[in-house]
């Protein structure tokens, strides 16, 4: 317990070091934040006293801890345009968690059932394909299969729509519009994670006591359930956790390919306009997801490897 509480206020502190890097980064890039709000025609005095009013007068130092208390009480501030990013983030975030759930929801099935089959039949047919399909999808970046997928799918067969409509109460037309997003955000990491799922599996079931297990006759079913498939959770489970970040990242692009209402377009609406306050949020939130899967997965190292030491 104690060396999970450590590497939590590890986590932690990497977590606030990456948001001060990025607010002064953020920070430092060329243009007036608040002339791009105002626009070309807005007087110097009215440019200035915007910025004042805003708080970007003061030093970098002291407008970072600003952000950070009210971070901490739930208050992630303003844009440049006066907007408070509470409401701006409030749908659009949610987007992005359903989209990013649903993919790591289809990477964890597909990704266990294929490395099972695949430890099941390593050196047949199947475990042949498995091995080049997998290096091919995971080199394959996701505005590619992307577009691969709507020439496929939307254009040619015309099974499913090759962008997101949304209707006039904020939701999805239908939610077919978001199979083929999950689909290029998601093929990428199931195969790289049914990689690392197939390599753990296997490790595990070369162990001396699981071999020893089979030789006095359990059954299969129980050697795994008990054997195999605990020794395998810790490697599985931190690269899950890591793969939250990735996919994260990756929905910043696939949104954008498919037109999809997420935080992606907020992201690259806050580098165009220089919105400092507005992209360390997204930073801070998106960071603090990541921290939650890897706290996840440390847990379940734990739970894995208890009475073993």
């Amino acid at each position: 317990m104690i060396r999970f509480l450590a590497a939590l206020a590890v986590r932690a502190g990497l977590l606030l070091v990456v948001l001060a890097a990025v607010y002064a980064a953020a920070d430092a890039l060329p243009g007036d934040p608040v002339r791009l709000a105002m626009g070309p025609t807005a007087s110097p005095a009215d440019v200035e006293a915007r910025r004042e009013s805003l708080g970007l007068d003061r030093p970098l130092p002291a407008r970072f801890a600003d952000w950070l208390s009210g971070l901490v009480q739930g208050d992630l501030g303003t844009t440049v345009r006066g907007q408070p990013i509470n409401d701006l983030l409030g749908d659009r975030l949610a987007s992005t968690l359903l989209l990013t759930g649903l993919t790591f929801a289809f990477v964890l099935v597909v990704a266990l059932a294929w490395a099972a089959l695949w430890s099941a039949r390593p050196r047949g047919r199947f475990g042949r394909t498995s091995a080049v399909g997998t290096s091919i999808l995971v080199a394959t970046p996701e505005f590619v299969l992307g577009t691969l997928l709507v020439l496929v799918f939307a254009l040619v067969l015309g099974l499913l729509p090759a962008t997101t409509v949304v209707g006039a109460d904020g939701r999805l037309a239908t939610p077919l519009m978001l199979v083929l997003p999950v689909l290029a955000l998601g093929l990428p990491h199931a195969a790289w994670q049914t990689r690392v799922n197939r390599a753990a599996i296997a490790e595990a079931a070369a162990m001396p006591h699981v071999e020893q297990a089979r030789l006095d006759g359990v059954p299969e079913r129980r050697v795994v359930t008990r054997h195999v498939l605990p020794l395998a959770a810790p490697t599985i489970a931190a690269s899950l956790a890591t793969m939250v970040g990735t996919l994260l990242a990756g929905a910043v692009v696939v949104e954008t390919l498919f037109n999809y209402p997420g935080a992606g377009q907020l992201v690259a609406g806050s580098l165009e306009s220089r919105d400092t306050t507005l992209l360390v949020s997204l930073t801070a939130l998106c960071g603090l997801v990541v921290v939650a899967a890897l706290v996840i997965a440390d847990a379940i190292r734990l739970w894995a490897l208890r009475g073993r030491r």
